[in-house]
């Protein structure tokens, strides 16, 4: 019989740790990205049971499973680690008022409106962060970043979302591709090549397209977690992918070569703001990505070639 609760206080950090095992159903898995000793993991939660005179979790020969408790207490875990990050990001910002952290995801380039921030407001703290491809909404909401130039889609509740402009879809294939060479493609050259699937619902329901649009499945491919893992399957010949025109192929490994995708709406490429936060270095920074991000050529800033 668990112990009867001695305080309502909790301690955050035993909080994050049960989400995390919540999330692998697996002590080993949470305190290998915790990164801390699977015995004292258990002990952690263990000792977080105690304080709510509940048991969360019961292990079983796979893994673990929430008890209903657990099942009850995890969105309100969740959502509690949320509202303690945005308090103390609030706090961080009316003391430094002058500070901001800019996210961006893979190969969006922010400097043009970076730049024009920090140059009319030479003052302010501007910093930037580069984050993964599943990460805008966590950072933002966590404090970790203040803005987030990003590609959709991800969840946009509790976020201000402004679109910047749009990138086509193209199909990343291996180089000896049957189809390489071509000078675009359709979902229908494509309905029987397997396609990677990412631990994400909505990414892989818009990246895979599934279900395609006369309601079939498409085609399974291996789960991988990193952009790395994908692009050795793809070169391997193992599946293609559909990413954003904005990777550019020749960028990213040199057996590798991408093919317009005709037929298939754009991606969007966002900037996100928490949706409470009237940072006036924020209403700056969005004001400037509107004008220098438009596209994505010109949101790099870079030199440009003349024409000859």
């Amino acid at each position: 019989m668990m112990e009867s609760p001695q305080t309502t206080d909790l301690d955050l950090r035993l909080v994050r740790y049960f989400t995390v095992v919540a999330d692998h159903r697996h002590f080993g898995r949470a305190a290998a990205e915790l990164r801390v000793a699977q015995p004292s993991l258990s002990r952690q939660i263990r000792q977080l049971e105690r304080q709510l005179g509940v048991r969360l979790l019961d292990r079983t020969p796979q893994g673990s499973r929430l008890t209903e408790a657990g099942e009850v207490f995890l969105p309100r875990a969740k959502a509690l680690l949320r509202s303690a990050a945005q308090a103390a990001a609030s706090a961080r910002a009316a003391a430094q008022p002058s500070r901001v952290t800019i996210g961006y995801t893979t190969n969006l380039f922010i400097t043009a409106a970076v730049r024009e921030l920090r140059r009319q407001h030479p003052d302010a703290d501007v910093r930037t962060l580069h984050l993964d491809w599943n990460e805008p909404r966590a950072a933002l909401l966590e404090g970790r970043v203040d803005a987030v130039v990003a590609r959709l889609p991800f969840a946009t509740d509790q976020l201000d979302v402004t679109i910047l402009y749009d990138e086509p879809r193209e199909l990343l294939v291996p180089v000896d591709h049957r189809l390489a060479g071509k000078e675009s493609v359709t979902l229908d050259d494509i309905a029987g090549e397997p396609v990677p699937r990412m631990p994400d619902p909505a990414w892989n329901s818009f990246w895979r397209i599934d279900p395609r649009p006369d309601g079939s499945p498409a085609p399974d491919g291996p789960l991988v977690n990193a952009m790395e893992d994908k692009l050795e399957l793809i070169a391997a010949g193992e599946a293609v992918a559909i990413i954003p025109g904005g990777l550019h192929a020749e960028g990213l490994r040199p057996d590798l070569t991408t093919i317009p995708l005709e037929g298939v709406d754009p991606s969007h490429i966002v900037i996100a703001t928490r949706a409470d936060d009237r940072s006036r270095l924020l209403a700056a920074f969005r004001k400037y990505a509107r004008a220098h991000l438009t596209s994505p050529g010109a949101a790099s800033d870079r030199p440009r070639q003349p024409a000859r």
